[in-house]
C-alpha cells in the first residue's frame, strides 16, 4: 500500500494544481534544487517534479503539477485522501546557497514552483532578494504570496499587462539592474525565457544560474533524454544538475531538442 497520501490540493488554474503529499523521509532530507520522480497507477509514466516546499512537522512535500499529458492529467485529478503510487527522491544536485548581496530570482509560469525554495534559502542566507514573477496573463501567476514572504520586493510581469507591468521578465530584470547593483541572478522557467535572461545578464557580467528541469524525462541518467551541452561538454540534467551556469548552456541546442517532444 502506498503511503504517499495527498493531504491538500489547490487549483492555481484549470491545468495547474498544487499538491501537498505525505512523504516524511523525503521532507526530512530534501534541499533547495532537489526533485522527485512521481508515478501514479501500475505501469504509470515516471514524472520528474521539483520539490516546491516541505513541512517537517507534517512530514509532507509540496509539488506543483501542470497537466500536459495523460500521466500528469491523472496526477492532477487525484483528490485529498487518495495516494500517488510511488515517489523516488530527493534526486539531483542541491542548489549552492551563499550570501552574495543582492539576488534577483526570476520565475516564469510553473517555474516559480522550483524557484520558491531557492528564494527562501537565499533570504535565510542573508541576501537581499528581489523576485520577478512572469507569465502570459494574471491567471498564470502562481505562489505570489509564498514568494513575497521571503522576498524584499516582488515584481510581476505579464505579457498582456493584466497584472503588474506589461512586458517580459527581461524588462523587469533590466529595470532592477539599472537602479541597483545585482550580485547574482537565478532564472527558472521555459527554456526561451532562461535563454534571454542569460543574454541579458551576460551584458552586465552578472553570475546567473538556471534550472533545466523542463528537459528531464527518466530522472536517473539512464535514458539520456536530458543531455545538454554546458561549456562545450555533454551533461545530464538529472544527475549533473538540474542547475547550471546560464552563460555556459547551449540554449539553442536545448530548445531544438525540446521541440522533439511537441
Amino acid at each position: 500500500m502506498s503511503t504517499y497520501k495527498i493531504i491538500e490540493k489547490e487549483h492555481f488554474s484549470e491545468n495547474v494544481v498544487k499538491l501537498e503529499v505525505e512523504a516524511p523521509l523525503i521532507a526530512r532530507s530534501r534541499r533547495p534544487g532537489h526533485f522527485v520522480i512521481v508515478r501514479t497507477g501500475n505501469g504509470g509514466e515516471r514524472i520528474p517534479l521539483t520539490i516546491a516546499d516541505a513541512d517537517l512537522k507534517k512530514g509532507s512535500i509540496t509539488l506543483v503539477v501542470q497537466a500536459v499529458g495523460e500521466s500528469t492529467r491523472k496526477i492532477c485529478a487525484l483528490e485529498p485522501g487518495e495516494c500517488l503510487t510511488d515517489i523516488v527522491g530527493p534526486l539531483g544536485q542541491a542548489t549552492h546557497i551563499e550570501k552574495v548581496g543582492t539576488v534577483v530570482c526570476c520565475g516564469g509560469g510553473v517555474g516559480v514552483a522550483p524557484l520558491l525554495p531557492i528564494v527562501k534559502a537565499m533570504k535565510e542566507a542573508g541576501n537581499r532578494v528581489v523576485s520577478i514573477l512572469a507569465a502570459r496573463t494574471s491567471e498564470l501567476i502562481i505562489l505570489e504570496k509564498e514568494v513575497a514572504e521571503y522576498s524584499d520586493e516582488v515584481i510581476i510581469m505579464t505579457d498582456d499587462g493584466s497584472k503588474g507591468q506589461k512586458g517580459l521578465v527581461t524588462a523587469g530584470l533590466e529595470d532592477v539592474i539599472a537602479r541597483e547593483k545585482v550580485d547574482q541572478v537565478v532564472a527558472i522557467g521555459p527554456a526561451v525565457m532562461m535563454k534571454f535572461v542569460a543574454l541579458t545578464t551576460r551584458k552586465y557580467e552578472i553570475p546567473t544560474m538556471v534550472s533545466l528541469n523542463t528537459i528531464m524525462v527518466d530522472g536517473t541518467g539512464m535514458c539520456g533524454a536530458c543531455r545538454v551541452t554546458v561549456d562545450g561538454k555533454t551533461k545530464f540534467v538529472c544527475i549533473d544538475g538540474p542547475e547550471f551556469d546560464a552563460h555556459k548552456v547551449d540554449f539553442d541546442e536545448m530548445i531544438m531538442r525540446l521541440r522533439a517532444y511537441n
